[in-house]
């Protein structure tokens, strides 16, 4: 009975499934198809889209440089862009090497030096005659460029800058020492010893800047007592000096 009933149902044709009312599947495919595909048979009906179906997919392409032409004309050159900004600054580098030791220079000129000294003595004492009274000098120890007058006892400065002056003598018994160091008119330091029954040895000594033309000399003043400095012939104890310490060029 089996056997004649499936041959019955598989004798029916495929329309007359659908009426037997048979739940049907989808048809999967169980295995890779072939490629390429096989041709339709003589009989069966190809449409259009799938005659292109089955074709592999081809995608043209083109020969760049069969259409790259000639190579043209250097252009004419741009203007330069705007700096950029400064970046920030590198690491120190390593330290070079000590380069070798440069030949020595021609020797320079010696820079200008002024000078200006004199350093003069009196052998002889002097007694004032007047109130005001010049000392002169007769000794002469140093006197560069001959700026110091001997009979007038001045020195005439012509190097503008500091000087150190210093007078020194030595007192008369009993009398009064009264001595100025004078620049120009008026009286820069005094020289000063009371009247004793000893004589003793003075001393003062100055920084004065001087203006070029001044006059430095020592003045005897005398008072309401005699005014007298000490001196004899063999031996120096009257003596004036000077020297520039340090020209105005140099200040």
């Amino acid at each position: 009975m089996v056997a004649p009933a499936l041959l019955l149902l598989l004798a029916l044709p495929a329309g007359a499934w659908h009426g037997l009312g048979l739940p049907r599947r989808p048809c999967v495919q169980c295995c890779r198809p072939a490629w390429p595909p096989a041709a339709p048979g003589p009989g069966a009906h190809v449409s259009d889209g799938d005659m292109w179906a089955g074709l592999p997919r081809l995608r043209p392409t083109i020969d760049i440089s069969i259409l790259k032409g000639e190579k043209g004309e250097v252009g004419v050159r741009g203007r330069s862009g705007r700096s950029g900004k400064e970046g920030p600054p590198g690491s120190r580098g390593l330290r070079g090497r000590k380069g070798q030791k440069g030949q020595a220079g021609l020797p320079g000129a010696q820079c200008p030096r002024t000078y200006a000294a004199f350093s003069v003595g009196r052998s002889e004492g002097l007694h004032s005659a007047d109130a005001l009274q010049a000392v002169t000098f007769d000794t002469e120890l140093v006197n560069l460029d001959g700026a110091f007058d001997l009979a007038s006892g001045r020195f005439l400065c012509t190097a503008p800058g500091v000087y150190f002056l210093s007078l020194n003598v030595h007192t008369w018994n009993y009398k009064e020492t009264y001595l100025h160091i004078m620049r120009n008119a008026h009286a820069a330091a005094v020289l000063y010893a009371q009247p004793s029954e000893r004589s003793v040895m003075q001393a003062q000594s100055l920084l004065l800047p001087l203006a070029a033309g001044d006059a430095v000399w020592v003045r005897m003043f005398q008072r309401d007592r005699d005014n007298a400095i000490f001196g004899e012939h063999g031996d120096l104890y009257i003596t004036f000096s000077g020297h520039l310490v340090k020209p105005d060029a140099e200040l």
